[in-house]
């Protein structure tokens, strides 16, 4: 069993490359959804990947199996629009830091 999921998100079709991801339309929908994942624990880690920060994003998932993170996830207004799931992958963590 998998300790966390790694999710990776890109663009959707709703993506408008003339805009920053803070810009695209329904930010503050996307932003108080992941907020609310991130508060009850479900993501714990999250954001942009690289020094591109309208790139590609992960998030690192504390559920009990991939379809329980696709249906949370199926939940944001930027789901399929504005953002896509590009994978989940299961994450077994072997090194711990401090």
């Amino acid at each position: 069993m998998a300790d966390y999921y790694l999710v990776r998100e890109g663009h959707g079709p709703a993506w408008d490359e003339a805009r920053s991801r803070r810009e695209q339309d329904g930010w503050d929908g996307h932003a108080r959804f992941m907020d609310a994942l991130a508060e009850d624990g479900a993501v714990v880690l999250g954001g942009p990947v690289g020094e591109d920060l309208d790139g590609d994003a992960l998030l690192l998932v504390d559920l009990e199996s991939e379809e329980a993170v696709r249906e949370r996830l199926a939940g944001d207004p930027w789901i399929d629009s504005v953002l896509r799931i590009l994978s989940v992958e299961p994450w077994t963590v072997w090194l711990r830091g401090r």
